[in-house]
C-alpha cells in the first residue's frame, strides 16, 4: 500500500483544485464572519456588558451591510470556483501523508523503516476533539477564533508531550505526611505531590551555569554542579543513585528532611532505600523562531505553557539519549519497583495509574485528533505538532459526491493522526449512513499501521491504530451502531489486507497492539446509549474504565464539558480545570449529564447527575486478540488531560499500554 504525499496524482490537478478554491475563499471567508458576527460567545457577551463604550448594535449595522456587499461581490466567482472544484474532489486522495524530518528524534526517519530498532516497552495513546470548526459554527460551541485555537493547541499538545517524564514511587505506604510533603516542596512550588508528572521546575537564567551544566552532562563525568540539583539543596553534594547526578555520589551529610547525625527512615524521600525515581525526558528541541504575534499567552495558559517548557529545559540537559523515537529514553533507579503513593489508583481490581492531569502524557507516541475541519487551522496545527510528531495523516477525508447517489459532503472527517512511528500502510472508510446535518462531513474511520521495533530475527513488529468520530446526533443509536459494525469490519479487513510480510522476506510480522481511539459519541451512564453500550465491540475491544454495559469505575470522569462554563474563572487554566474535575462537587458545575426524559420542561436547564460522573464519549480501546503469541499488553496509566481547557469543550484522555514479550526483562 501506498501512502499518498500529495492530495492529487499529478501537479496539474493540483494547481486546479488550488486556483478552484481561491475563487471559493473570499466568498466561504466572508459568509463566515458574516455569521460570526451575529454569534458571540460567553466570554465576548461578558467583555461587552464590563465596556460601557460598546455599542453591538451600531458595529453591526455597521459591518453588516458591508459583509452583503462584499458577499455578493465575490459570489460569481465562487460559484465558478464551485464548478471548477467539486468534479475534482471526486479524484482527490483520502489523506495526506507529511513526514518531518527534522522533528524531535526523529532524525533521517522519513526513509523507509528497517533499522533494526527494538521494541519498546511500552507505548502512549491520546484522543482529543478540538472542535476546529469554521469559526460560525465553532461559537455554537461557545468557542471562537478557530485559528489561534489551532496553533494554540498545537503548541500545548507538543508543550505536555516533550516535558521530562519524572515518577517518584516510595515504598512505606504509611508515609503520608512528610515525605510526600517535603520531598514534592524540594522540587516544585504549590503543586501537590499526586502530579508528579507535571513538576514546574524554574529554567535555567544564568548562561554561563547553563554552559557548565551542559558540559557536565555530555562528559558524564563531573557532577551537576549543586545550585542547579533540583532535589538537593546546594550545600548537599548528592545521595546514591541520584538520577541527577550520573558519577558515584558522595554521602549524605544533612539531610534536609531530618536532623544531623540521626538515621532517616527508610521511607525518606531523599534516602535510596525507599525510593525510586524515573526520569524520561526526550532530546532538547531548537524552537524555531515565531512572529510575535502568535505568541501572545493569555492569562491562566502559564501553568500549561511555560511550566513545562521550564521543567524540560532544567532537567532534559541531564538526557543521553540515543536518537531514537522509542519512548522511555532515560530510567534510573534506586529501589524495587513499588506502587505510587500519590496517585489514585487500585478501586476494585484496577492494577494501573489513573489520574486527572493538568498535561498531557510525557513521552506521547500518538495522537488522534477530530474535528479538525477547517483547512487554514489544519494547517497551523501541523505546524506545530510536527515539532515533536515526525509523522502524520491529515486532511483525511472526501470532499463533493462519492457516487450519484451520496450526499455531498462540505466538510472532511476531520480526523488527524499524528506518530512517533513510521507509518507503513494507512486506509480511510466513510460511514456510508450519515443523517441529517452530520452527514455533510465524511465522518468515518482512518486505519493505520505503525512499526514500532524490529526483532532479534529481522521480523517487523507493528501496531494497529484505528481513528474514528460517529455520528453526533443524540437518538440515532441504531446509526451509531451500524457504524460500529463497519469499524470492526474494516478493521479486520485492513489487518488482513496488511499482515504479509514486506516483499523479499518470507518472515511474518509481529503484532504488539491494536487500539481504537476516537470520539465515539454516546456513553456508558445514559440510559438512550444501551444499545451502544452492548455493542459487540466491546466483547472484542477492552474499555479500561467501564466495569460493563451501563457500569463506569468510580474514578471515571465524563470528558464532555458544559459549553456554559468554558471561561468561567475557575476553570480558566488547565490547573484550574484539573482541581475543579478532582472535586466531586465541584465537577457536576462543568460537566455534561444524562438528562432523564421525565425531566420536565422548566428543569431542562438544571444539571441534575443523575448516573455515573458526567458523559464520556471519548475512548480508547485496545485488543489481545491478533497479537502476537504469547504477547500481552496491559494498561500502565489512563488521564484525563485539562491542558486544552478554553480551547475545546472536550477533555482529552490518554493511556499507557505496556506490552509484555514472555522474555526476561533486562
Amino acid at each position: 500500500m501506498v501512502l499518498y504525499t500529495s492530495p492529487f496524482s499529478n501537479a496539474f490537478l493540483e494547481f486546479l483544485n488550488s486556483l478552484s478554491w481561491g475563487f471559493i475563499f473570499p466568498c466561504y471567508w466572508l459568509l463566515d464572519r458574516l455569521l460570526a458576527s451575529f454569534l458571540a460567545t460567553s466570554l465576548e457577551k461578558r467583555r461587552r456588558s464590563q465596556d460601557p463604550c460598546y455599542f453591538l448594535a451600531f458595529c453591526v449595522l455597521v459591518s453588516t451591510p458591508l459583509y452583503l456587499l462584499l458577499l455578493l461581490a465575490a459570489l460569481p466567482f465562487a460559484l465558478l470556483g464551485f464548478l471548477l472544484w467539486a468534479p475534482l474532489q471526486s479524484v482527490r486522495r483520502p489523506y495526506i501523508y507529511t513526514c518531518q524530518a527534522g522533528a524531535e528524534g526523529a532524525e533521517g526517519l522519513c526513509a523507509p523503516p528497517g533499522d533494526g530498532r527494538p521494541l519498546a516497552r511500552s507505548f502512549c495513546f491520546s484522543s482529543a476533539n478540538v472542535c476546529l470548526l469554521p469559526d460560525s459554527l465553532a461559537r455554537f460551541n461557545n468557542l471562537s477564533d478557530t485559528q489561534r485555537r489551532a496553533r494554540e493547541v498545537g503548541r500545548r499538545i507538543r508543550n505536555g508531550a516533550s516535558r521530562p517524564q519524572i515518577k517518584i514511587y516510595i515504598d512505606s505506604p504509611t508515609n503520608t505526611s512528610i515525605s510526600a510533603a517535603s520531598f514534592s516542596s524540594l522540587v516544585q512550588q504549590g503543586g501537590a505531590f499526586r502530579r508528579t508528572s507535571s513538576l514546574d521546575h524554574r529554567p535555567e537564567t544564568n548562561g554561563d551555569a547553563e554552559q557548565r551544566d551542559m558540559g557536565a552532562s555530555s562528559q558524564n563525568e563531573e557532577c551537576v554542579p549543586l545550585a542547579e540539583c533540583p532535589l538537593h539543596p546546594t550545600e548537599v553534594q548528592g545521595v546514591p543513585d541520584c538520577p541527577l547526578h550520573p558519577t558515584e555520589s558522595q554521602t549524605l551529610p544533612d539531610c534536609p528532611l531530618h536532623p544531623a547525625g540521626k538515621q532517616g527512615p527508610p521511607d525518606c524521600p531523599l534516602h535510596p532505600s525507599g525510593v525510586q525515581i524515573s526520569i524520561s525526558a526526550p532530546e532538547p528541541e531548537a524552537e524555531e523562531a515565531e512572529p510575535k504575534g502568535n505568541h501572545q499567552v493569555k492569562e491562566g495558559d502559564m501553568g500549561s505553557l511555560d511550566s513545562c517548557m521550564a521543567s524540560r529545559e532544567s532537567l532534559s540537559r541531564f538526557h543521553v539519549g540515543d536518537g531514537g523515537v522509542s519512548n522511555n529514553t532515560l530510567s534510573h533507579r534506586t529501589s524495587v519497583f513499588k506502587k505510587p503513593l500519590g496517585r489514585k489508583r487500585r478501586h476494585g481490581d484496577d492494577s494501573f495509574d489513573h489520574e486527572v492531569s493538568a498535561f498531557f502524557p510525557a513521552n506521547l507516541d500518538f495522537l488522534c485528533l477530530q474535528e479538525v475541519f477547517d483547512r487554514r487551522a489544519a494547517a497551523k496545527l501541523r505546524g506545530q505538532l510536527h515539532r515533536y510528531f515526525p509523522f502524520m495523516l491529515s486532511d483525511v477525508g472526501r470532499y463533493g459526491w462519492k457516487g450519484c447517489c451520496s450526499r455531498f459532503k462540505f466538510l472532511n472527517s476531520g480526523l488527524l493522526l499524528a506518530s512517533r512511528y513510521p507509518i507503513l500502510d494507512a486506509q480511510y472508510e466513510c460511514y456510508p449512513n450519515g443523517k441529517r446535518e452530520d452527514a455533510l462531513a465524511a465522518k468515518g474511520a482512518l486505519f493505520v499501521k505503525v512499526q514500532v521495533g524490529t526483532s532479534p530475527q529481522e521480523q517487523r513488529i507493528v501496531g494497529y491504530i484505528a481513528c474514528t468520530h460517529l455520528h453526533a446526533i443524540e437518538g440515532d443509536a441504531s446509526v451509531r451502531c451500524e457504524q460500529l459494525d463497519f469499524l470492526l469490519e474494516w478493521g479486520a479487513e485492513f489487518r488482513k489486507a496488511t499482515s504479509s510480510p514486506p516483499e523479499g522476506k518470507g518472515l511474518e510480522e509481529q503484532v504488539a497492539f491494536d487500539v481504537i481511539l476516537g470520539d465515539l459519541n454516546f456513553d456508558n451512564c445514559s440510559s438512550e446509549d444501551k444499545l451502544e453500550q452492548q455493542h459487540t465491540l466491546f466483547t472484542h475491544y477492552k474499555d479500561p474504565c467501564r466495569i460493563g454495559p451501563g457500569e463506569e469505575k468510580p474514578w471515571v470522569l465524563g470528558t464532555l464539558l458544559d459549553t456554559s462554563g468554558l471561561y468561567d474563572e475557575e476553570v480558566g487554566s488547565p490547573e484550574g480545570l484539573q482541581k475543579v474535575m478532582e472535586n466531586e462537587e465541584l465537577r457536576k458545575e462543568y460537566l455534561v449529564y444524562p438528562i432523564s426524559k421525565k425531566q420536565c420542561s422548566s428543569q431542562k436547564s438544571q444539571k441534575i447527575p443523575l448516573k455515573g460522573s458526567g458523559r464520556r464519549i471519548d475512548y480508547i480501546l485496545y485488543t489481545d486478540e491478533g497479537l502476537q503469541q504469547d504477547w500481552k499488553v496491559d494498561v500502565e496509566e489512563f488521564s484525563f488531560v485539562t491542558q486544552l481547557s478554553g480551547l475545546t469543550d472536550h477533555l482529552s484522555v490518554a493511556m499507557r499500554l505496556t506490552v509484555s514479550t514472555g522474555e526476561e526483562e533486562p
